[in-house]
């Protein structure tokens, strides 16, 4: 339902996300990077097992061809729990948390930012060390698989937020605030 009426508020405003966030975990080698990886480490155990060949130490050659698949499946495996993220908006009526495993499970949580609390545990030594959403005896984990500086900047941008949406959204901040 539309209105000529520029004073009357949109019923669907306070439903619309004023903060929202997608968490993934952070791989710091990427495809090209996992290529040279490879190449290099295949070369050597190749080239050391071509040695252990000519001094007739045979089956030490194979141990190196296994070292190479271990370290490809490693690598493999490291990659598809990269695939797993989460998703956090945050309205003036609702705090909705998506959570997408590795195998693409879904997991969604509704809260009430009114509610909903982050708890935020730190070490003195490594900072914000988990995080999650308490409401109502409901606790949804955040962000495990961010390191402590991502999760000491995520942390606060949340926290924000829902106190943003205590308030009544980013609109019903004064001028200037």
């Amino acid at each position: 339902m539309t209105t000529d009426n520029p004073t009357t508020p949109d019923p669907s405003a306070a439903d619309t996300p004023f903060f929202s966030a997608r968490l993934t975990p952070y791989r710091s080698l990427g495809p090209r990077g996992f290529l040279v990886l490879m190449l290099v480490v295949g070369a050597l155990c190749f080239v050391s097992g071509v040695m252990f060949l000519v001094i007739g130490a045979w089956p030490v050659f194979w141990f190196f061809g296994l070292d190479v698949l271990l370290v490809y499946v490693a690598f493999r495996i490291n990659y598809d729990a990269a695939r797993a993220f989460e998703e956090v908006h945050v309205s003036v009526t609702d705090v909705h948390v998506v959570r997408v495993s590795p195998k693409g499970r879904t997991e969604e949580h509704h809260l009430n930012p009114l509610w909903a609390r982050l708890q935020v545990t730190r070490l003195e030594d490594e900072g914000v060390v988990a995080m999650e959403l308490v409401s109502h005896g409901k606790a949804v984990g955040l962000g495990d698989f961010l390191n402590p500086p991502d999760r000491e900047t995520f942390a606060e941008a949340l926290s924000k937020a829902l106190a943003t949406a205590r308030r009544g959204g980013p609109d019903a901040l004064p001028a200037g605030a």
